[in-house]
């Protein structure tokens, strides 16, 4: 019996992925290489007011997740938010959200092959970052050509080993603040918040900063929105996994990062390793901090898969209108769109060349640029719910029940702080002033590439979304 399901024109997806699955997928997007590599360097840069900035930025990918819901329950697809740009902003919308996405995702693989190659550097020093990068990328290529089942099963397991090792760190953080306990010379304990420099020991500006790295720490979050397509009874299974989402961004970052602030005077954090690896490994306990070495390393991967996963999809409803080549909207008879995610993996070996080249600073700027795509992403699915909830108002659809609280204000003010985040990019210093001057770069291609394919776009194109 032939399991395909047709959702949407075009889309010849298998309902493939369970409610086992979807669910921690929602969560495993929730954690990644941001908070588990980036936080160490951020801690060491700004101090305890890291916090302060996981949580606003926390408060944002709530309402995100909300409008992604409601979108979700108004109409379930894989080309997510490109099929809702397209739909309630106009065609170009949908284009510019996707290769913007695409942009994410293909800086996010750089980042998370980079942070492979920094974990496994831990075991095996003499062996080239560029080589544990190329593996890693070979590996989760297959997975995904294989078949959506097996990457499903594969997430599923990644997510448990992140949600169970924050988890465990969370309750072993605790313990050791409550009891004030002694790590490498120093004490744990509330004091650490303030004791060396104050909670801003930057000063407010520079922990604003920080803003851009702690939205590429959030992203992935929307990826169970795109699953939507491939998942069975979506409309069921989806609200709690968006649910599950939000209340776990405040568990797992905002809870992960006041522990570390807490359990170590924030100078003992650097960029070259995992904060948590920092942690255990002065606890001094044998080979706790090769077993955190590992866990982070399952993060990367895991991130990693998921952009291939994704952008697989989003590319494919590109080439459905004829936004990106045919090639890239491509299926195997296994029903795994292969050719966006081979496209995606060439971006992936271009992130293998960087690691090469620069291999210091390849993490860094491959996050910098990957915040304006994210950033892209979240702007379209709020504005697109905006733009439903007027249709609806009008009388030309019925919201779904699950909608996005506090609107039109909750959304208005979410993409003014994605606006702040932009502006304060380009008072950086770092990789992150490079990316805010690339945008009046990537603005010139994007209207080049519109009004290209524009003339070359099917005349039936905007007929069905």
């Amino acid at each position: 019996m032939d399991s395909t399901v047709v959702t949407e024109k075009g889309d010849n997806y298998t309902k493939a992925l369970g409610k086992r699955q979807v669910q921690m997928i929602a969560i495993g997007g929730a954690i990644g290489v941001g908070l588990f590599l980036g936080a160490g360097g951020k801690l060491h840069t700004v101090g305890p007011s890291l916090v302060f900035s996981y949580a606003i930025c926390g408060i944002a990918a709530y309402f995100v997740m909300r409008a992604l819901g409601e979108l979700v329950m108004h109409q379930p697809t894989s080309g997510s938010f490109v099929v809702y740009a397209r739909k309630f902003i106009g065609p170009w919308a949908g284009f510019v959200s996707g290769w913007m996405y695409w942009l994410n995702w293909a800086m996010t693989g750089i980042a998370e092959i980079t942070a492979v190659a920094i974990y496994v550097h831990k075991w095996l020093p003499d062996l080239p970052q560029w080589i544990t990068a190329l593996v890693a990328l070979g590996v989760l290529l297959a997975v995904n050509l294989l078949s959506v089942k097996l990457f499903g099963e594969l997430e599923f397991w990644f997510s448990v080993v992140k949600v169970l090792a924050i988890v465990v760190f969370l309750v072993t953080a605790i313990g050791l603040v409550l009891t004030g306990a002694n790590i490498g010379g120093t004490t744990a304990g509330v004091h650490n918040l303030t004791d060396h420099g104050g909670f801003f020991p930057a000063g407010i500006g520079i922990a604003l900063m920080t803003l851009q790295a702690v939205i590429f720490a959030y992203s992935a979050i929307e990826v169970v929105g795109i699953a939507a397509g491939e998942t069975k009874d979506a409309r069921k299974v989806l609200p709690k996994a968006i649910n599950g989402v939000v209340w776990r961004i405040g568990v797992f970052y905002v809870g992960s990062v006041l522990m570390l602030a807490m359990l170590l005077p924030w100078p003992f954090y650097n960029g070259d390793e995992s904060p948590f690896v920092t942690v255990f490994s002065r606890l001094g306990i044998g080979g706790i901090g090769d077993v955190m070495n590992a866990v982070v390393l399952t993060a990367a991967l895991s991130s990693c898969n998921s952009g291939l996963y994704s952008t697989g999809r989003i590319l494919r409803a590109l080439a459905d209108k004829g936004e990106a080549p045919k090639f890239v909207g491509k299926m195997n008879s296994r029903h795994v769109p292969y050719g966006g995610i081979l496209f995606t993996s060439i971006a992936y070996v271009l992130g293998v060349v960087l690691n090469y080249i620069v291999p210091s600073e390849a993490f860094d700027i491959a996050i910098a640029i990957a915040s304006l795509g994210v950033v892209a992403t979240w702007a379209t699915l709020i504005y697109s719910q905006m733009r439903m909830r007027e249709a609806a108002l009008r009388g030309e659809l019925e919201r779904p029940s699950y909608r996005m609280p506090g609107a039109p204000y909750t959304g208005w003010a979410t993409l003014a702080f994605l606006v702040l985040v932009v502006v304060l990019m380009g008072f950086s210093d770092g990789a992150e002033k490079i990316a805010f001057y690339s945008i009046p770069v990537l603005v010139v291609v994007l209207v080049v590439g519109w009004r290209f394919v524009a003339r070359r776009r099917p005349a039936d194109a905007d007929l069905e979304v």
